[in-house]
């Protein structure tokens, strides 16, 4: 199941991003927002939430292992995470400091985060350290290096500059840093924070090098509708499915 997200969640995004090149295109606000709601709210997240309740009333799963657990834990791990994500967009060069551009950045972004920290480290990183649960911790390193190359050749399916092998490379290591956040904190909120800046300085950047960062000086309301929406739908999942899918479970 969580290979089979993982699959059709790649396939959709090539389809709707990189077969057509919405990402080389930030005037199409439409086709961005086709892409965010159809790849990543419903495939992505709606996807996700459903593999997860399967697997949490199977009993396969726990919340915890999949990054909601102790409410306690998520209000550290978001202030961890905003701390990280402003410190490393800062040390890269942040290709801008303009508050519209940043605020539609990151709600360009956050859709696209939500989902790829949910397939890759909630479901297939979760999944595969059950499996791997026999040998301890080295099987849950061993699940964050199967999601992260997963999360790697998942780009392979976006338009240019992303689709190439040495972008690739370089956002596998991004997705070590997630990884990493992710297995230690144990909070799928606050992963998805620190890895949402990872993911605007990416962004930010390839439209600073297209120089059409001048487009998003103006509030675009689709693109950070649908990054409030991306919030909401992730909320209700937890909420809604997976506290009530994960009694009883196992830890």
């Amino acid at each position: 199941m969580a290979l089979a997200l993982w699959l059709c969640w790649t396939a959709v995004t090539y389809l709707l991003e990189g077969r057509v090149l919405t990402m080389a295109r930030p005037e199409d606000t439409g086709a961005r927002v086709l892409y965010a709601v159809i790849a990543n709210l419903g495939v992505g997240i709606g996807g996700s939430a459903y593999v997860l309740r399967r697997l949490m009333r199977r009993g396969f799963l726990s919340p915890r292992r999949s990054g909601f657990s102790a409410s306690w834990r998520t209000p550290v791990a978001v202030g961890v995470g905003v701390g990280l994500g402003v410190a490393a967009y800062v040390a890269q060069g942040a290709p801008t400091l303009h508050p519209i551009v940043l605020l539609n950045g990151y709600a360009q972004v956050l859709v696209v985060s939500v989902a790829e920290v949910l397939v890759c480290w909630a479901v297939v990183g979760g999944t595969l350290e059950a499996i791997l649960r026999p040998i301890g911790r080295v099987g849950s390193v061993l699940a964050a290096l199967g999601a992260t190359s997963l999360f790697g050749v998942y780009h392979f399916a976006h338009s240019p500059p992303f689709n190439t092998v040495g972008m690739v490379a370089l956002l596998s290591v991004v997705g070590l840093a997630t990884g990493a956040f992710f297995f230690v904190s144990r909070d799928a909120y606050g992963t998805i924070v620190f890895h949402n800046f990872l993911g605007l300085f990416g962004v930010l950047g390839a439209l600073e090098s297209a120089g059409r960062l001048g487009t998003y000086t103006e509030p675009r309301v689709p693109l950070i509708a649908t990054g409030a929406l991306s919030l909401v739908a992730l909320v209700l999942a937890h909420v809604v499915f997976f506290r009530v899918a994960a009694a009883p479970h196992r830890t």
